[in-house]
């Protein structure tokens, strides 16, 4: 093992050398931290318009016939969250890589992939649902994050430019195959499912089954998100890195708008112009995320990497709080559900309504026909409700990562 050391303020570098790879060793880093704990605030708010905003009980949000230029603003700004959680859960397995041997990387990726594919059916499903007979379940974001992880632990035996090769065939080309479909029910059907279609499935004993994400898009934004990783080397100046993360934001957001403005390929809905300038701009940024586009992608890691940029190098110690949900995404990630659906309870207890109506036996986006157009709150008590549940969720989470850090060097400290 070599030993570098670096200018003063900075920190020491253990530096292992893989076949043909530097691998090193480092503090976590601040803005990668900081953008994940915003982008899981964020996912909050979502969640807590999910259940208890009144409208988003009745319609969607996306509905342009029905929906208001704010309730649709805050389901944009929400957008930014799953992408932004899988790239940056594929930076940091690059980080967790450079410290073991490929073989040891890729054994890791696998076990905790299906680790979190197991917590999303289990733990996770019954936080979002309050079903202890799992009548309903679906493939999401931890799952899909597990699943991407199984895959990158393939792809890591690769060279960098074939693994960034690859990402960027998923994520440029896989609207291409939106015209691809198989007999329903057949097995071919439920693995395309699996890959690359939003589909729901019947299954005996009044249940079913939802892949809500579709595979292939998230695999190739965490195998991006894993050669980004490459920029956080030693190697890589702060101001340089800078540089190159501003400009693929902007080149980023620079391809959706062309792209969007031809209505030609990248989404399954072309935008129209509308009556009114400001319904135009929605239908303009009105992009599918089940499965995510590739406009609906540019326009969210666009967003990413302009943060992750705009970050770099700069003094993050305003933003500890934070940084320390970012430090803690799979403890704050349950917790929020299972706070956000207690609450939803109380509320409709509340409110003078059964329990039960919080119990849901499919998605938790179909509503008690019992609540619909009765019960919720607006816009601004949601926003406010959202407030009070992250400034509940901080103490936890600031616990949290005091015990994990008290216990750095314990085997399980990577996967929770």
């Amino acid at each position: 093992m070599i030993l570098e050391r670096i200018p003063a303020g900075a920190v020491a570098i253990e530096i292992d050398r893989w076949p043909g790879k530097t691998v090193a060793t480092s503090r976590r880093i601040e803005s990668i931290d900081l953008l994940r704990g915003a982008v899981m605030i964020l996912m909050a708010l979502d969640h807590v318009r999910d259940y208890l905003h009144f409208d988003s009980l009745v319609f969607s949000p996306t509905d342009l016939a029905r929906t208001t230029p704010a309730l649709f603003a805050t389901r944009l700004i929400t957008h930014l969250c799953a992408p932004a959680f899988i790239l940056l859960a594929g930076t940091s397995a690059d980080l967790i890589a450079r410290r073991r041997t490929i073989a040891g990387a890729s054994t890791f990726l696998l076990t905790r992939g299906a680790w979190l594919v197991v917590l999303q059916l289990t733990v996770v499903r019954f936080a979002w649902n309050f079903d202890p007979a799992f009548h309903y379940n679906s493939s999401n974001i931890i799952s899909t994050i597990g699943f991407s992880m199984m895959a990158l632990a393939l792809l890591i035996h690769l060279r960098p430019r074939t693994i960034l090769a690859v990402g960027l065939a998923m994520v440029i080309g896989h609207n291409a195959l939106d015209g691809v479909s198989f007999p329903d029910g057949s097995a071919s059907d439920v693995v395309w499912s699996f890959l690359h279609v939003r589909k729901l499935y019947a299954l005996p004993g009044s249940r079913s089954f939802l892949f809500l994400y579709p595979l292939v898009p998230w695999v190739g934004v965490m195998a991006l998100g894993f050669c980004l990783g490459r920029m956080y080397e030693p190697d890589w100046s702060s101001g340089r890195r800078r540089r190159v993360l501003l400009r693929l934001g902007v080149l980023s957001l620079q391809a959706f708008v062309l792209l969007r403005w031809a209505n030609v390929y990248g989404d399954p809905s072309p935008w129209v112009r509308q009556a009114r300038p400001a319904a135009t701009i929605m239908s303009f940024l009105n992009v599918e995320k089940y499965p995510p586009s590739l406009l609906y992608l540019c326009l969210t890691l666009g967003v990413a990497l302009l943060v992750l940029g705009l970050l770099e190098g700069h003094s993050l110690k305003a933003w500890k709080p934070v940084i320390v949900f970012g430090k803690v995404p799979m403890f704050y990630y349950v917790v929020h559900i299972f706070v956000i659906h207690a609450a939803a309870m109380v509320a409709v207890v509340s409110a003078g309504y059964s329990w039960r109506t919080m119990v849901f036996f499919g998605s938790q986006n179909q509503a008690s026909p019992a609540l619909k157009g009765r019960f919720g709150f607006t816009l601004a008590q949601t926003w406010a409700i959202w407030a009070g549940i992250v400034v509940l969720l901080y103490p936890l989470c600031a616990r949290w990562n005091s015990f994990k850090a008290r216990h750095a060097g314990e085997w399980w400290v990577s996967y929770v």
